[in-house]
């Protein structure tokens, strides 16, 4: 079985906290687990030159999790390797006043991949849904509406070249807490902890229900949602990197056709 078969979004599926530990991939060797993202790493960045040298489709890549599920790590681990040039990371917070003055993907379409580009999504639109519902920003009128607009966007973005690919990083709210403690603990990492994950905090169980909706609404075979289990930091990369490999390998990446005049040709 594939790995993207493995962690497709399940039929009815939901959000549990005991399904965030599994670690299916894992060897038992945190060692040797790294080891393999490492390589696959390694491996991506190979096939990323291809795509951008054949510089004719785009790729864009959601990430999405509660507070600390491991979005930038997983940046960090999976596409370290690969070449600045041909890939861009976009950490979307809180829409400003002129976004605000827009509609809501307004500020994601202007950000979608162009060609022979991958876009890393550090949260997305996808914000725009489950904040305003937890907190009863808006109705559930709106809230359709969105799930509506999310659907034919990311159809609009499949039908003109973008590969989807999105991941739910799916923590634990006991490793939540583990992983804000320790950015208490330690001095150094005071900066990337704020109070308001506290206040969201409190919004847990509303929040597993809203992407438990919001899984199920938005999962189309142009646009799939993999879940992850993100409570092992390295098995997470492992899983998304693996699928991410396969994406690029279904793609069938070839480097343009050379110039036939080019080998006739010497550097003086």
């Amino acid at each position: 079985m594939k790995t993207q078969q493995q962690f497709r979004l399940p039929k009815k599926f939901k959000v549990r906290d005991e399904d965030a530990a599994a670690k299916p991939l894992s060897s038992g060797d945190k060692a040797v687990d790294k080891g393999a993202v490492e390589i696959l790493a390694q491996e991506i960045a190979e096939m990323q030159d291809i795509f951008y040298a054949e510089h004719g489709r785009k790729l864009m890549v959601i990430l999405q999790g509660m507070d600390t599920a491991g979005k930038d790590g997983t940046i960090r681990g999976v596409f370290d390797a690969t070449d600045p040039l041909g890939i861009r990371t976009i950490a979307f917070k809180a829409p400003s006043t002129v976004e605000k003055e827009h509609d809501f993907l307004w500020r994601i379409h202007r950000e979608a991949p162009g060609q022979g580009e991958i876009v890393i999504f550090n949260r997305s639109h996808y914000e725009d849904v489950l904040v305003p519902r937890v907190h009863g920003w808006i109705d559930e009128k709106t809230c359709r509406q969105r799930y509506a607009h999310i659907r034919d966007f990311e159809r609009m973005l499949a039908e003109t070249g973008t590969v989807i690919v999105k991941f739910f990083l799916h923590i634990s709210k006991d490793e939540q807490k583990a992983r804000l403690q320790a950015r208490l603990d330690d001095p150094q990492k005071h900066w990337k902890f704020d109070p308001q994950d506290l206040e969201e905090r409190k919004f847990w169980t509303d929040y597993q229900a809203a992407y438990t909706e919001l899984l199920a609404e938005t999962d189309a075979d142009h646009a799939p949602w993999y879940v992850i289990p993100s409570d092992s930091k390295t098995h997470r990369n492992l899983a998304v990197a693996a699928i991410f490999k396969e994406t690029l390998e279904g793609m069938k990446l070839a480097y343009p056709e050379p110039h036939a005049d080019y080998s006739k040709l010497k550097v003086e």
